[in-house]
């Protein structure tokens, strides 16, 4: 939830260690590309963030909500719906770049359990689809990420409008730009 306040960041939920520090890092990723992703640049300074995480029967932990973290943040920070259909997992750098995660079969195979249609997966775990079943990668539409804007073209509704330029030229350089744009649909064969 986004309130207004002075830039006080919560969460809550039985979250571990790790889950945490993925928060943490979400939060500065996007406040260091706020211009760029439709975010008023001093938004940490005139809002208050909670972000809960339900319990249900299981603690959470681990780094690979770091994606859907950021998502989470830009999505409730723009007022711009995530897509239903998508799911992601990822570790996320300071940067913004999508690191690989452990256990991909198993999230794919929930999300095909749970009707998802599309799932954003890190470039880097491309290799691991050689082990999952033919009948789930026919089912699901598996995009590769690099970087926090690629999962955004995917995964929101509709794409912000930039408020202002990014001050992180480099990762600017990595991440595709509308001219360079890597399809990243993976087409299993």
């Amino acid at each position: 939830a986004v309130v207004p306040g002075k830039g006080k960041l919560t969460h809550t939920g039985q979250l571990g260690e790790v889950m945490t520090e993925s928060i943490q890092a979400a939060m500065t990723v996007v406040r260091s590309r706020s211009g760029v992703l439709g975010i008023d640049e001093e938004f940490h300074q005139k809002v208050d963030v909670h972000i809960h995480v339900p319990e249900g029967a299981t603690p959470k932990d681990g780094p690979s909500a770091g994606v859907g973290m950021c998502t989470a943040l830009v999505s409730a920070l723009t007022d711009i719906p995530v897509k239903s259909d998508v799911a992601m997992t990822g570790e996320i750098t300071l940067r913004g770049e999508v690191l690989p995660i452990g256990g991909l079969k198993e999230k794919l195979l929930a999300a095909h359990r749970g009707g998802i249609g599309k799932v954003l997966i890190p470039e880097e775990n491309e290799k691991d689809l050689a082990e999952i079943p033919k009948n789930i990668k026919d089912k699901l539409t598996i995009v590769a990420v690099k970087w926090i804007d690629e999962v955004m073209e995917h995964a929101l509704v509709r794409q912000p409008l930039p408020k202002a330029k990014s001050k992180d030229a480099e990762a600017d350089a990595k991440s595709p730009s509308d001219k360079k744009k890597k399809e990243g649909i993976v087409r299993p064969h």
